[in-house]
């Protein structure tokens, strides 16, 4: 969980960080890719995401594609937290981030930056666009499909 208070305002930068400069947007290269596609009729969302399993481990994790400033943000802060995971640890991120966004009871301590996304449960519209990726992910490592 973030040493800080997470504010409004602080939410607002972390979201715009990662829109702006995403840290894992892009086609990976090289070999050993798992890919989905995930897709949003009610937006102009249409991506693929990637991930990249080595010893148990991921070690890297991508999207690349068309994302509005929600999608795109929190599939990259996905991407930064999953990687050193394993699917057991990255299954229990997910678990935990779609809790927080259905406003249950979730542990906040794995989630670090996603905590960013605490109040989209409150703005419908806005859920799909958030959780799009963390489906897609998960159902790369073998959790959950996703319904897109």
């Amino acid at each position: 969980m973030p040493t800080f208070e997470l504010t409004p305002q602080i939410m607002r930068e972390i979201i715009m960080d990662h829109y702006s400069n995403p840290r894992h947007k892009g086609v990976p290269t090289g070999e050993g890719y798992k890919k989905v596609h995930t897709d949003s009729v009610n937006c102009i969302d249409d991506f693929d995401v990637y991930v990249k399993e080595e010893g148990g481990k991921i070690v890297d994790a991508r999207w690349e594609g068309v994302a509005c400033t929600i999608s795109t943000a929190s599939t990259d802060i996905l991407c930064d937290r999953v990687i050193g995971m394993d699917a057991s640890e990255a299954h229990n991120l997910v678990e935990q981030f779609m809790a927080m966004i259905e406003e249950k009871p979730y542990d906040g301590e794995v989630l670090d930056e996603a905590l960013a996304f605490k109040n989209t449960g409150k703005q419908a519209a806005r859920i799909h666009c958030a959780t799009m990726g963390w489906t897609a992910l998960d159902e790369l490592i073998g959790g959950k499909k996703s319904n897109d």
